[in-house]
């Protein structure tokens, strides 16, 4: 299992850097995606992935209200940005991480004063989502997007032919 995170401020605003705030409610744990294992087989053909993406929104913010913060909305032009950005990492196109972020920001094509992204990949899980969930909520970097001052999301989940399930959230203020 892989993750990454990025930040990105455009210049008009002041740098964030990542922040290493501790979880503050360590008992929170995602619940499970409910994606049966019937629907969830790691063949790349039979993975629902649109059903991985809403697991993803609901477990990101089921976290966010522990935490007494507000839950963020998802958006469909930030949605497609981050399938591609997968598609693209899952097909090979780009390495995995976050190349070309600046430009998927763009593309979404709607006002922003802040955005960051959080990205993994994994293979093997009977629950690929509250794995990737769980890595993103231990990471420094990761919870720091999750937790921040965002209110839209878009979410991307997709598989290869090699049954890696790649995930890419972007957040937008």
């Amino acid at each position: 299992m892989y993750f990454t995170q990025l930040f990105f401020t455009p210049v008009t605003t002041p740098v964030t850097t990542p922040l290493t705030t501790p979880v503050t409610n360590s008992t929170f744990t995602p619940t499970s995606s409910n994606v049966s294992n019937s629907t969830v087989k790691l063949a790349a053909s039979s993975v629902d992935t649109a059903a991985l993406e809403k697991a993803v929104f609901k477990q990101i913010n089921d976290y966010r209200v522990s935490q007494g913060l507000k839950k963020l909305t998802r958006n469909s032009a930030i949605d497609n940005q981050a399938r591609i950005h997968s598609q693209d990492m899952a097909k090979g196109k780009v390495p995995f991480g976050h190349t070309g972020f600046s430009q998927r920001v763009k593309a979404v094509g709607i006002p922003y004063s802040s955005a960051g992204e959080n990205v993994a990949y994994n293979y093997g899980y009977s629950d690929p989502v509250t794995t990737a969930v769980q890595g993103w909520l231990k990471s420094p970097g990761h919870l720091a997007n999750i937790k921040g001052n965002y209110d839209k999301t878009g979410i991307g989940v997709v598989s290869n032919s090699r049954g890696e399930i790649y995930f890419t959230q972007l957040f937008f203020r």
